[in-house]
């Protein structure tokens, strides 16, 4: 059963008419704000009224000011050691009794869960809430925490010990700060060598192949007395021959210097970023830095927006799919989430998903490490971890923006999917990707860090899991007729399915390209509730299943059915339910 928004509880009530709802809602688009709080302004409905709707919404017993000692936290259990009087005031939470590892407590708002997840790591238990107002926690505070003191942060005083350790810190910092030139090779001499037009042809030509040769990402790692040169090509990397290993230190000069890099910076790894123009297109290499042993290998990744289509059909979604997609991507408000392992192309189907939303009536953000694609009419920022712009920070930033669509690039902790899911709540449509082995797994991962199944529920609409496969080479595939025990008892639509060959458009290697593997998990009523209720993975998958969504490995056997791809190379990417 689908729940009732807090609206519709408060109409059902008979607390507000349809004609105040819209009136609230009118009033919402122009100064943002949850509707409770809208509605409260708008003096249509009470404090106590909002929370008795809220708790009914979300399933979660609600104390009025009626049964105040409902309020009461239980004596002799030292509660108030275990919540600081400073962050119960602060965040109108009243501890109200404890019990092995649980721990109950009375909330003003239970959406906040990113003080509820601090409070957790405080208590260090497991939290049972209750929901009461503002007026009368802050009011149970007053009398719970009667002997608080607040007193100012006391001046901190180092010993002499600490003061000499503190010291010999500060001369470390200052060491890294002040940059020394290579021993092998003076800065003023280093510099030089790398604007020779010998050096600056190389770089070009090593950047121009790459390009040329399809490659992702290029690899320039030094040893004792060699360098490798390496691309990756359709995942795989392959070697290609190297410069002489006496050019090495002015090839990465040249290329720290036009991704304005220090290039006399060799103990410390460093990014950048270059924008060349190659017939008429402009592509962006984001360029990383490493020292090893032997020297700073240098990667560059190189993303070329002409080369890789960002729309839905051509990455490889068949049309059931991709209408399923748009069916979500429709909704106003949500949680989409594409997942998969590192080099699977969540961010390419992320970006596709992406311009699908576009429309100039609505306001588009991202926050991205780093900003992939420069996509016209999206507002895209890049984070910077190491000033403080993490994703959870530019999250926050955002919902002061007016904001319709968020992207965010990954959620890789609790602080950022917990801003993710309350953006979603609060009308928001949010897309971001996960890394886990399938869309199913990516629920109970959300859960696993802190994600409430409360809040899961009404957030998430769509989670789309997927691996790269290699595409066959169009001009050499091998056409052969598959027999049952060659192929694990498998049946093919087709009677004749292709492997790789290799011939010299692709290199030898039998694949040109990849084409995305998909299964496209919609979060229907039934995957709801069992998430709801707390179910299992194997539960979620088959409930999924049984909706009509076709797995990673089914979508596989597809492409191989069309003749895009191997049957060798499915069963390399995905497993067999």
């Amino acid at each position: 059963m689908a729940r009732l928004k807090l609206g519709e509880i408060l109409i059902k009530q008979g607390l507000i008419t349809e004609s105040q709802l819209l009136k609230a809602i009118d009033h919402q688009k122009k100064e943002k704000g949850r509707i409770g709080e809208i509605l409260i302004k708008l003096g249509m409905i009470t404090e106590e009224h909002m929370a008795s709707a809220l708790g009914s919404q979300l399933g979660i017993p609600y104390y009025s000011s009626e049964n105040a000692e409902l309020l009461r936290p239980l004596p002799n259990q030292d509660l108030e050691k275990v919540i600081p009087a400073d962050f119960a005031r602060k965040n109108f939470i009243l501890p109200l009794s404890k019990n092995m590892n649980s721990l109950t407590c009375a909330v003003s708002d239970p959406l906040d869960f990113l003080a509820l997840d601090n409070l957790k790591r405080i208590v260090g238990a497991e939290l049972n809430l209750v929901l009461a107002t503002k007026t009368a926690i802050q009011k149970a505070i007053n009398d719970f925490y009667v002997g608080d003191v607040r007193s100012a942060p006391a001046t901190t005083i180092l010993t002499p010990e600490e003061t000499t350790i503190q010291k010999k810190d500060e001369a470390i910092a200052s060491s890294v700060r002040q940059r020394v030139a290579s021993s092998e090779l003076s800065l003023d001499k280093l510099i030089e060598k790398a604007g020779e037009a010998p050096i600056i042809k190389l770089v070009d030509l090593i950047i121009r192949q790459a390009i040329e040769e399809r490659a992702s990402d290029i690899h320039i790692e030094p040893f004792e007395n060699k360098v490798h040169l390496r691309y990756r090509i359709d995942g795989n990397l392959y070697d290609v021959p190297p410069p002489a290993a006496h050019l090495n230190l002015a090839i990465v000069s040249r290329i720290k210097i036009i991704a304005k890099l220090d290039i006399a910076e060799k103990r410390l790894p460093q990014d950048g970023a270059i924008a060349i123009k190659i017939d008429d297109r402009m592509i962006d290499l984001r360029v990383s830095t490493a020292p090893t042993i032997w020297g700073e290998k240098v990667v560059m990744r190189i993303l070329d927006k002409g080369a890789v289509s960002l729309e839905l059909g051509p990455l490889g979604f068949d049309q059931k799919q991709i209408d399923t997609i748009r069916k979500a991507l429709k909704l106003p408000y949500g949680l989409f989430f594409v997942t998969g392992p590192t080099g699977s192309g969540k961010s390419t189907t992320l970006y596709a998903a992406l311009t699908e939303t576009i429309d100039p009536t609505k306001n588009i953000m991202t926050a991205e490490d780093p900003v992939e694609y420069k996509i016209e009419g999206i507002n895209q920022v890049n984070v910077k971890s190491e000033i403080g712009l993490t994703f959870a920070t530019a999250l926050k930033a955002f919902l002061r923006q007016d904001p319709d669509i968020i992207m965010v690039g990954e959620v890789r902790d609790i602080e950022t999917a917990s801003i993710c899911v309350r953006a979603a709540l609060t009308g928001h449509f949010v897309l971001s990707t996960l890394h886990t082995n399938d869309a199913a797994s990516a629920i109970t991962r959300l859960i696993d860090i802190g994600i409430p199944n409360y809040l899961l529920t009404p957030s998430l609409v769509m989670i789309v899991g997927q691996r790269l496969a290699r595409r066959l080479c169009q001009k050499c595939k091998d056409p052969y007729e598959p027999t049952p025990d060659q192929h694990g008892n498998i049946k093919f639509e087709s009677d004749l399915i292709y492997r790789p060959k290799g011939c010299e458009a692709c290199n030898g290697s039998g694949f040109r390209g990849r084409v995305v593997v998909a299964e496209v998990l919609l979060v229907t009523e039934d995957i709801k509730a069992i998430i709801s209720r707390g179910g299992t993975y194997t539960e979620i998958k088959d409930a999924a299943r049984k909706s009509g969504m076709t797995t990673i490995f089914e979508s596989g056997i597809k492409l191989v059915n069309k003749g895009f791809t191997s049957f060798e190379e499915i069963c390399r990417v995905s497993t067999e339910d």
